[in-house]
């Protein structure tokens, strides 16, 4: 999967180009800033978006070419985004560390996918009721 999506994203331009996701757009309008996490993040318009919106940004992909890219877009648009590098099952976040979680087109292995749910909601802060 790794060389597929460094293969993918070896281009200049942007393959999904700037603009955010008109979802996310909508959905942080309602939130408080805080601590988000986008998931497969490619080449970083979600995360750059909502780092403008002074969310506090992580993010993680497994292509080199995409963290890059995202990056260069974030230092373009002056925030910041702490970007992985890294397979996500083996990061070592913090449980009940997130506010959000973003999954925006976010492709994962089939054989992956339960597991990254699984600690995906492992990392959300847990709201009182």
């Amino acid at each position: 999967m790794k060389d597929f999506w460094n293969d993918k994203f070896e281009t200049e331009e942007y393959i999904y180009g700037k603009k955010p996701n008109n979802y996310l757009i909508e959905k942080l309008k309602h939130l408080k800033p805080g601590k988000i996490l986008f998931a497969a993040e490619g080449e970083g318009r979600n995360a750059v978006f909502a780092a403008k919106q002074n969310w506090q940004v992580e993010a993680f992909d497994l292509s080199e070419n995409a963290k890059n890219k995202a990056l260069k877009f974030a230092q373009e648009n002056n925030v910041e985004i702490n970007y992985k590098l890294q397979e996500f099952l083996e990061i070592p976040y913090q449980e009940q560390s997130f506010d959000a979680v973003a999954l925006i087109y976010a492709h994962f292995e089939k054989d992956k996918k339960q597991a990254y749910f699984k600690q995906l909601d492992k990392l959300l802060k847990k709201m009182a009721i």
